[in-house]
């Protein structure tokens, strides 16, 4: 598989936005991320020892401003052009009935999940558009099925498809596709310890979903575009797409 030549990834400090920096990385491509917290960057590059490759900007990615700002940055960082975007940035808040959860719900998912997608695809495509490239979501299987116990995530991740869906058929026929993968429960650390009894045979590695993430950002999976790909199991969905 070969990978894009310069990537941006947002939530690179996360469980899955680390194993998705670091398989672009073994690919050979050079990538720039946004952190609010230093020590967060630095434990992302010290583990991945990418050297230049790797370019950390300190930025809010769900505030326009400084998405506008992190993308100019990073395009000049890594020599004047990107042509992939993983937006991968996002969070989660559930476990009661609409009815009984926190106002400030709403727009925390919304903001975290749809802004910080919204605002730097806003900011890249206009560089995606001059040479060509990928975006890939990160969404949610939560979003297209009933999504019980967690609204506000999953309406903010359902419109986080819906946005796919658009600028995909926008950017149809000029060179940019969009598509996102809609993983099930990810085996990160943090699941683990908000879940400790639940059977985990059926989660997801971070691993393979960041594989699935490379491959729609390659040029090998051209012409994929407007795809909600599901990534379920323990890696059996990245492994079929790559064959």
């Amino acid at each position: 598989m070969r990978g894009p030549s310069a990537a941006i990834v947002t939530g690179a400090t996360g469980a899955l936005g680390g194993a998705v920096v670091r398989q672009l990385l073994a690919l050979g491509s050079r990538v720039a991320v946004p952190y609010r917290g230093s020590e967060a960057w630095l434990r992302l590059r010290e583990a991945t020892a990418a050297g230049p490759r790797l370019v950390g900007l300190e930025a809010a990615v769900d505030q326009a401003a400084d998405a506008r700002r992190f993308v100019g940055e990073a395009v000049s960082a890594l020599g004047g052009r990107i042509d992939a975007v993983a937006l991968v940035a996002g969070g989660w808040a559930g476990g009661v009935p609409f009815e009984q959860a926190p106002e400030e719900d709403w727009t925390a998912m919304l903001r975290q999940n749809l802004d910080t997608a919204a605002h730097v695809c806003r900011a890249a495509l206009p560089v995606l558009l001059r040479g060509g490239g990928s975006v890939v979501a990160v969404g949610s299987q939560a979003a297209e099925t009933d999504g019980a116990g967690m609204a506000a995530y999953a309406v903010a991740k359902s419109a986080l498809h819906a946005l796919v869906r658009v600028l995909a058929a926008e950017n149809r026929g000029r060179g940019v596709r969009v598509n996102a993968v809609l993983p099930g429960t990810i085996d990160t650390a943090a699941n683990r310890a908000a879940m400790p009894k639940a059977d985990r045979s059926s989660w997801t590695p971070p691993q393979a979903v960041a594989r699935t993430i490379a491959f729609l950002l390659s040029p090998d999976s051209a012409p994929v575009t407007g795809a909600l790909v599901p990534v379920d199991g323990p890696g059996s969905a990245a492994l079929a797409l790559e064959t």
